[in-house]
């Protein structure tokens, strides 16, 4: 039997957020001479300070931060095929997000709730990431040690760099304005970084 945990993060990790971030964009700057190119570069630059590149960059050019789209939010291409493969593989899947409360039907919605025996998310536990006690809740529900667990998402920040202090194995996967992120020298790096889901399939 498999005794490996894998945990995964959901926006910009099995989510595509590519369309809700436009959204934001858009919304943000309608009204104002800004661009969607200067706001994009700009939310790059505050991303490779290893920041939230939309929110600095709405702060930065003075903007009110307009709703977050969930309807714009969908599974990337390879998110399913992942999971089964996974899956069929006998590894235990679960979820550690920061996600408005609603969190398990919206992974049902897109039937990938199957997949997980644990999922954790920020607004049903009033614990959000990058605090270390999120992780170790979907531990203890997961009955699992963090030797014998690995995270998987696409922050540095958020994701990474908690897991690595727990004692948690970490795949860094860059997708989404975090790929702009920088490895900070100091810190323990991630087992592994890649740059699309199907590349578990080598790792696990």
């Amino acid at each position: 039997m498999n005794t490996q945990r894998l945990f995964f993060d959901l926006g910009s990790t099995l989510i595509d957020e590519t369309k809700a971030y436009e959204h934001r964009i858009f919304d943000a700057i309608e009204g104002s001479n800004i661009t969607f190119e200067e706001f994009n570069e700009k939310r790059k630059f505050f991303a490779m300070q290893n920041l939230r590149g939309d929110l600095e960059a709405i702060e930065y050019f003075g903007l009110k931060r307009t709703p977050w789209h969930s309807e714009d939010e969908y599974p990337y291409p390879e998110t399913v095929s992942v999971l089964e493969y996974l899956n069929n593989k006998g590894y235990k899947l679960g979820v550690i997000a920061n996600q408005p409360l609603g969190t398990e039907d919206r992974l049902r919605s897109w039937d990938l709730l199957k997949y997980f025996t644990t999922v954790v998310a920020s607004a049903e536990r009033g614990i959000a990431k990058p605090d270390k006690a999120i992780f170790q809740k979907a531990l203890e529900l997961s009955n699992c040690t963090p030797e014998n667990a690995t995270m998987i998402g696409d922050r540095l920040d958020n994701d990474i760099y908690p897991a690595i202090e727990l004692g948690m194995k970490t795949v860094w996967i860059k997708q989404g304005i975090a790929a702009y992120q920088q490895l900070d020298a100091v810190r323990s790096t991630p087992d592994h970084i890649i740059e699309n889901l199907s590349e578990l399939t080598g790792i696990f």
